[in-house]
């Protein structure tokens, strides 16, 4: 194994990582702004009205978008134990 295989897997496991993770924290990042917002113009400052809408955004986000990620992610695996013999020798 050479250190041009070492730095080409890491950075697609980089890329795989900010693939999967992208879309959760784009919708609680929004969901966040939103309440944010909201809480700023109506002026009620309360921790639960924060975080249990960004619970369930994440929420039905994993469930929209969970089987696309999980593919993702055992792609990923599959190809880094099919390199396994080819790094070796």
């Amino acid at each position: 194994m050479n250190a041009q295989m070492v730095l080409t897997m890491g950075q697609e496991a980089l890329f795989m990582l900010l693939m999967v993770a992208a879309p959760v924290l784009g919708v609680v990042l929004l969901v966040g702004l939103l309440v944010s917002l909201f809480q700023a113009v109506t002026q009620i400052n309360e921790a639960t009205l924060a975080f249990v809408p960004k619970l369930v955004a994440a929420m039905v986000v994993f469930a929209l978008a969970g089987p696309w990620m999980l593919n993702i992610l055992v792609e990923y695996i599959r190809r880094t134990i099919e390199a396994i013999p080819s790094a070796v020798m």
